[in-house]
């Protein structure tokens, strides 16, 4: 099972927005690198969800809830969403610094394509994560 790292611009659509509503399609993903992640993912696998602009830190925990279907707001085939069920809130928010810094990441799509917008993550990096975050 892949973790995956799902980053979100949290004007948009934020952390609390996904645990108002529970479940909601994980949309407006464009880059095709990031759409073959999200075509992988499966139901049941773990997503950290990560706030980018100003933010630019894992927030919270989810999982997929649906695997890759059509997007229904698009007329076009490439454009594809997954439903996410909303988890628990980290105890302490990680920033991108601290990822940065810790060596677990060097080798990192987060840390070395910074625009991708659906990232696996390893055990190793889900681990270290939850440890920056407290949990």
């Amino acid at each position: 099972m892949t973790i995956w790292l799902l980053k979100a611009e949290p004007g948009d659509f934020s952390f609390d927005d996904l645990v108002a509503r529970g479940i909601e399609p994980w949309d407006g993903v464009n880059n095709p690198t990031a759409l073959r992640n999200l075509r992988s993912a499966q139901t049941g696998e773990t997503c950290v969800i990560y706030h980018t602009g100003d933010e630019r830190q894992a927030v919270g925990l989810a999982t997929v809830e649906r695997t890759a279907y059509p997007d229904p707001k698009k007329n076009d085939e490439r454009a594809i969403v997954i439903d996410v069920r909303a988890g628990v809130r980290l105890p302490r928010p990680v920033r991108l610094d601290q990822i940065k810094a810790d060596w677990r990441f060097a080798e990192s799509p987060l840390v070395r394509m910074g625009r991708l917008s659906v990232v696996g993550l390893t055990d190793e990096q889900y681990a270290a994560i939850l440890e920056l975050a407290g949990m």
